[in-house]
């Protein structure tokens, strides 16, 4: 059985911490172990394959933003690590509210350790504990795939092979397809299909669920859940969940193997990503079912948790019933979309809409490129996503001008110009046009601590609209009038009637990117 959370925590080597669960009790007294980690890197979660005790002095967190730490939080919860542990201390007095009603509402259990050990000696023995443990796990995830290589071999269908699995893990199994449907699914002791939205009580409420990807060739084909019951080893279902991917792509294989468009869809994706010819990419996207001189869109999306993006996102391509393909690169999911020809301005509007819609993990980023006519301008189209998504890094968040709220979901129009002086300009020209236009506001703005630059930013962004851009700076109107008066003064007089404003709306947008 797997070594339970509060073991660790009773454990000599921390208990001599004073640890003391501060958020998601009723999780932490049934939390299982996989392993034990320490690190300070607040980007850690992409890092983690789920099931750690995660150790941090906190010296980190302490210098972050409150967003940043909530952040922190709800990135470690959907990477599904057990518990984090905080020390506590001179840099960290005590754990922020803001973290512990994020790790509360999230169900993470969130440590505190009021003492200092030696992270080191708690990993190093609690640590060859799970490793003892975790020998008989992959004994018993071997025998599991064994068996159903076996069920595979007699010609047993989905779900006797899933049969096999539940009956050793003790939980049920469902095996869908990436657009949901389900393929096949049994539960413990049970041969014949399940129903997976079946109700049950007791335990069942509190099952974890596990997500494994299963891949054919190369693409992803399908998903792999687990309902694990709280009181059941989820170790030993992740393990022998992991364990068994190989034999069901097999079992896939012969019912429903990817065929020439998804195999050429992936290798036109690749091709788009490296830049290839123009009589390459034709080649590869009349294979792929995309006619070579359809009007397109390329999409790029980052996220540390890809794996369960990326069903999602393939699940509202095909629900806009328009030919794409999609690849996976490292940390990056790529995507071409066929456009309508009637109305493709349209059908773009509608793609980014959708793409907002879709849940996402906090650190994903998505960028859409700008339409190209062709195939062959695809890979310009994917340059501009990619660049788009590096100015939003620069910029510190998604610019969505006066759109709405900030959004994951990027479009890459709204960084045209940011776009254009990149392409165009050096940064130096870039700095010198700033400093023609806008010296004397930079000057101000340097010796007085204020923020007139962000002002005028706002302001241009919204049209010259002043009641807008007042609440979007959270300002009396009055206030706001007093602003662009000193803003005028320092710019040579109101822009509207100097025939500056496009000078200077370019240089406020270029400043940012300083």
């Amino acid at each position: 059985m797997s070594i339970l959370l509060q073991d660790v925590l009773n454990h000599p080597t921390m208990a001599a911490a004073d640890p003391i669960v501060r958020a998601a009790a009723r999780a932490a007294a049934r939390a299982q172990l996989r392993w034990i980690h320490s690190s300070e890197i607040i980007d850690i979660a992409p890092l983690l394959a789920g099931g750690e005790l995660l150790l941090t002095g906190g010296e980190a967190l302490a210098l972050a933003s409150e967003e940043r730490q909530v952040n922190y939080i709800r990135q470690l919860a959907e990477r599904g690590v057990a518990a984090v542990a905080i020390e506590t201390g001179s840099a960290l007095p005590s754990l922020p509210s803001s973290m512990v009603a994020a790790a509360e509402a999230a169900g993470l259990p969130l440590i505190e350790l009021r003492g200092v050990v030696p992270f080191v000696g708690v990993t190093q023995a609690i640590n060859s504990m799970l490793v003892s443990d975790s020998v008989s796990q992959l004994r018993r995830a071997d025998e599991a795939s064994h068996a159903m290589a076996v069920e595979l071999a007699h010609g047993g269908g989905l779900d006797r092979i899933l049969a096999v699995l539940a009956g050793i893990i003790n939980a049920e199994v469902t095996l869908t397809s990436i657009a949901g449907a389900t393929l096949a699914s049994a539960s413990p002791g049970r041969a014949e299909a399940a129903d997976p939205d079946a109700s049950t009580g007791g335990p069942q409420e509190q099952a974890r669920l596990i997500h494994i990807d299963v891949p054919i060739r190369g693409i992803l084909a399908a998903q792999l859940l687990l309902r694990v019951p709280a009181d059941e080893d989820q170790n030993l279902a992740r393990t022998a969940g992991n364990r068994s991917v190989d034999i069901l792509a097999l079992a896939l294989l012969q019912r429903m193997s990817p065929g020439l468009k998804e195999v050429a869809g992936a290798a036109l994706l690749r091709a788009i990503n490296s830049g290839s010819q123009a009589w390459r990419l034709q080649q590869l996207a009349s294979a792929a079912g995309i006619p070579p001189g359809a009007t397109i869109v390329a999409i790029m999306v980052r996220s540390g948790m890809l794996q369960h993006l990326r069903a999602s996102v393939e699940q509202l391509l095909a629900r806009r019933a328009q030919p794409s393909a999609t690849y996976v690169d490292n940390a990056e999911l790529l995507a071409v979309v066929v456009l309508p020809g009637d109305s493709p301005l349209d059908s773009r509007d509608a793609l980014l809409a959708g793409l907002r819609a879709l849940p996402a993990p906090s650190d994903t980023l998505v960028a859409v490129g700008p339409v190209a006519v062709g195939i062959s301008e695809a890979p310009w189209s994917l340059s501009e996503a990619r660049l788009t998504l590096e100015l939003a890094g620069a910029l510190g968040q998604p610019h969505t001008g006066t759109q709405g709220p900030h959004s994951p979901v990027i479009d890459c129009e709204a960084f045209a110009v940011e776009r254009l002086a990149v392409g165009s300009l050096d940064p130096g020209q870039r700095r010198n046009f700033v400093r023609q236009q806008l010296g004397a506001l930079l000057d101000y703005d340097a010796q007085r601590n204020s923020r007139l630059l962000g002002t005028l930013a706002m302001w241009l962004d919204s049209g010259c609209n002043t009641a807008q851009a007042a609440r979007e700076l959270h300002v009396e109107r009055q206030s706001m009038h007093q602003r662009l008066q000193r803003i005028f003064e320092l710019c040579g007089g109101d822009p509207r009637r100097t025939g500056r404003l496009a000078a200077l709306h370019l240089a406020a947008r270029l400043a940012r990117l300083s």
